[in-house]
């Protein structure tokens, strides 16, 4: 039986009709998921820019430990060697008044 030439834009067009759902369909799909996509996005540059935040004050605390740190270490050199004239001149003086100690023995 061969059909009709009445059927056949019918079927056609329920044929397009079809293929037109079917490609909407995809477009919403796709739409969905790039909005998704674009929501992950905007969460990861948030990420990001909270880490970067992160790194700076870090960076920030390490140069101003690292400012005491050298501060400590003058302040320490210097201790040390007021230390080291002090017990300097006490071997001097106790050098020096040895011999006055002795010969009184």
């Amino acid at each position: 039986m061969v059909p009709s030439k009445s059927t056949e834009p019918n079927q056609e067009f329920i044929i397009l009709q079809k293929r037109n759902d079917d490609l909407e369909k995809e477009l919403k799909s796709s739409l969905e998921k790039e909005e998704r996509t674009k929501e992950e996005l905007v969460k990861t540059w948030k990420r990001l820019r909270a880490a970067e935040e992160g790194k700076e004050r870090l960076i920030c605390q390490i140069n101003e430990f690292e400012a005491e740190a050298i501060d400590r270490v003058r302040k320490y050199k210097s201790r040390v060697a007021l230390l080291t004239e002090q017990i300097s001149l006490a071997q001097k003086l106790h050098q020096e008044t040895l011999p006055i100690i002795n010969s009184q023995l």
